[in-house]
This record gives structure tokens, C-alpha cells and sequence, in this order.
């Protein structure tokens, strides 16, 4: 832990006013979410997360999508004490908290940086963050795989450890929000390639700010021990709290008529789509709504499953649900045999979309409608 002399404690002190001039300069321009992830909770198979870490550095390599001055977000959304988070550098500069080298995130709370003096990040850049946590901290609030590699005290991992989001303030295209599952989260697509639908997306749309909150296994109705809580119970966390956002696209449901419990019921589904769009207008959003994507061949699929998927792709095209359709299912179905995804798209289990089914997806959202 980081001890400070009287004339340190004064030097620190002095750059307050300094951290807070700075942040009203980047609040001027505006801040919105480059990168972000959302956490679960760890299990016992979780080993590190769920022992947490003394004096161990967590060391985090982000894409970004929109550029610009950055701050970080760090969050313990399942933290029952708090951590101290601190030193920390992006891009190998220092970052700050209030002028302070470390700072205590609360149990079940966020925590922001200083817009990190020095740095300006382009567009699509990739940025390292290394965050030193004194600990000891307890199971650590986490999003288990990224598909890209990362470290703790220096070995690989695909996890990352309380970092939640890098803010920019050089987004000048549409600010987006991916509510999603295991397809947004980059199933199907090789680790550090970059290449899930939510970066193509954004890569599609220069200058834009495109947020990936999707989840491996995630519902849209219940909560799962090991995939976190359903998408209506985290969208006021993962959604709402994002600065600058200007659309949620919701990808969400295809867990839901798979997993055990299946849903067999389309109208709660619907219903749960709803809710999403009024807690979204209420917060002044627009919402994109992706029809459910064909996964005959995956070990769960029947054919009831099919047919609510198929009720609820319909409902969802008429356009009176959410303000905009992204029609995933269309984009990836084969012709011959719509139940299934077109085999150039299908990267061998039958759900998950390989990286030319992707770049699909990607296109199937208009930016008209964000």
C-alpha cells in the first residue's frame, strides 16, 4: 500500500484543483463509453477471481472503437467489501483519482479516473492498462472471457478484473450500447483478432463509440449463477449508467428458449423486450431490437424451440416493439433451410456466427437507426 509524507500528502493535494480543471474541460466535450465489458460474479471454477489477489497487477489490453482523451471505469458490481485500486497506468501513464495515485472502489459500486493527463487515443487503437491491486481484495467482480489476452501478474488470461469501460471524449458518430450474449461477447471468432460484430460495427462507423456488454450464456428473463443476472436485471448497471449514449441495441433471447428452464412462452419474452424499451425512452434512448438467430445443430435445439423463436422474430419485424430492427436472423438463415444457420456462417456448433458471419451481422445494423 502507498504511504505519503506530510510534503508528498501537499504535493498530492496541490494537483487536485489541477484533476478537477481537467475534468471540466473533457465534460465540455463529453464523454462516451470506447470500451466496456460487464461482470459476473466468480465461481469456484473461477479460481482467481473468486480468491481474489494480494499485491497482484492485472494487466488488461482493450480495443478501442472512438478515440480521443481517456479515462477509466472500474466496478465491483458483486463485491461485498471494498478494494483498493491503485497505482495504475494507461498507455504508460500515470492515472489519477481525484489527483490520487489509488482510490477504494466500494462494494457494489464504480469508480472514475481522472481524464489521463497526456494521453489522446485515436480511433480503433488498442490501449494497456496495468492496475496494481494491494489487496488482500476477496473474490474479484469480473467478465470471464473477453476473447482477447490479457495477464495477472503476468500470465495469460482471457478474463478481466474490474476494469469496466475506457471513456473517450473524440466520439463524433453514433454512441451505442450491445446488450447481448454469447454472440455479441465474440463466441465464434478467434482470440485477439478483433474481429466480434460489435467491433466490426464499429469499425464500419468511424468515430464511433460502440460498447460490447454481452455476456456469454446471458438471458433475457432469469439470472444464472455462473452467466450473471438476466438482461433485465442488469440494463440500469450495464446500460443506463454509460455516459453519452445515445442507442441500446438489444441482442438477448436465444438463451432463453435453449437453457434449462427453456422459455416456452414467446409473450414473456416479448414482454421482457418491452420493458427494456420503456426503461430506455425513460432514459431517453433510442433502442434496436435483433431478431433471434437460427441454431439447429446446437445440442439444445427442437423444433418447439424453433417455432417461439420464429413467433417472436415476427413480432419483432412488425416494428411496433422497438424503435428500429436489426434482422439478424435474416442475415444469417440459409435460404434452404431457415432453421439453420448458412453454412459459410456457422463456425461448427450451430449458434455461434464465425468471423464472415460477424462482419453479416455487423452489416445488418443501419446506421440510420442508431
Amino acid at each position: 500500500m502507498l504511504t505519503a509524507t506530510v510534503a508528498g500528502a501537499a504535493a498530492v493535494a496541490a494537483t487536485v484543483p489541477e484533476a478537477r480543471a481537467a475534468e471540466r474541460k473533457a465534460s465540455r466535450t463529453g464523454w462516451a463509453t470506447s470500451w466496456a465489458t460487464a461482470q459476473t460474479a466468480p465461481t469456484a471454477e473461477d479460481t482467481v477471481a473468486a480468491a481474489g489477489l494480494t499485491d497482484g497487477v492485472c494487466t488488461a489490453t482493450v480495443r478501442l472503437s472512438a478515440g480521443g482523451r481517456v479515462r477509466l471505469r472500474y466496478g465491483h458490481a458483486f463485491g461485498t467489501v471494498p478494494v483498493l485500486v491503485g497505482p495504475v497506468t494507461a498507455g504508460g501513464r500515470a492515472v489519477t483519482f481525484g489527483g490520487r495515485r489509488q482510490a477504494w472502489l466500494a462494494a457494489g459500486a464504480s469508480l472514475t479516473s481522472d481524464p489521463v493527463d497526456g494521453l489522446r487515443a485515436p480511433d480503433g487503437s488498442a490501449l494497456t492498462v496495468e492496475t496494481r491491486l494491494p489487496g488482500p481484495t476477496g473474490p474479484l467482480s469480473f467478465h470471464r472471457n473477453t476473447h482477447a489476452s490479457h495477464s495477472v501478474d503476468g500470465a495469460r488470461t482471457t478474463s478481466v478484473f474490474l476494469l469496466t469501460g475506457v471513456e473517450v471524449t473524440g466520439a463524433h458518430g453514433p454512441v451505442v450500447a450491445v446488450l447481448g450474449d454469447s454472440v455479441a461477447e465474440g463466441v465464434g471468432t478467434p482470440d485477439d483478432a478483433d474481429l466480434r460484430w460489435p467491433d466490426q460495427l464499429a469499425r464500419r462507423l468511424p468515430g464511433s463509440a460502440v460498447a460490447n456488454l454481452g455476456i456469454s450464456g446471458n438471458r433475457l428473463l432469469l439470472d444464472d449463477a455462473r452467466f450473471g443476472p438476466g438482461g433485465q436485471a442488469r440494463f440500469d448497471r450495464d446500460v443506463l449508467s454509460l455516459p453519452g449514449l445515445r442507442t441500446v441495441l438489444v441482442q438477448l433471447g436465444v438463451n432463453d428458449l435453449q437453457q434449462p428452464p427453456a422459455q416456452a412462452d414467446s409473450s414473456l419474452v416479448l414482454a421482457g423486450y418491452r420493458q427494456l424499451v420503456l426503461r430506455a425512452r425513460s432514459a431517453g434512448l433510442r433502442t434496436v431490437g435483433a431478431t433471434i438467430t437460427p441454431f439447429e445443430g446446437w445440442t439444445r435445439w427442437t423444433r418447439e424451440a424453433d417455432a417461439v423463436r420464429q413467433r417472436i422474430n415476427r413480432a419483432v419485424r412488425t416494428g411496433q416493439l422497438f424503435d428500429a430492427v436489426a434482422d439478424f436472423d435474416a442475415a444469417l438463415r440459409d435460404p434452404a433451410r431457415p432453421s439453420r444457420l448458412r453454412p459459410a456462417f456457422d463456425s461448427g456448433d450451430g449458434l455461434h456466427p464465425t468471423p464472415s458471419g460477424h462482419a453479416v451481422l455487423a452489416g445488418a445494423v443501419d446506421r440510420r437507426h442508431l
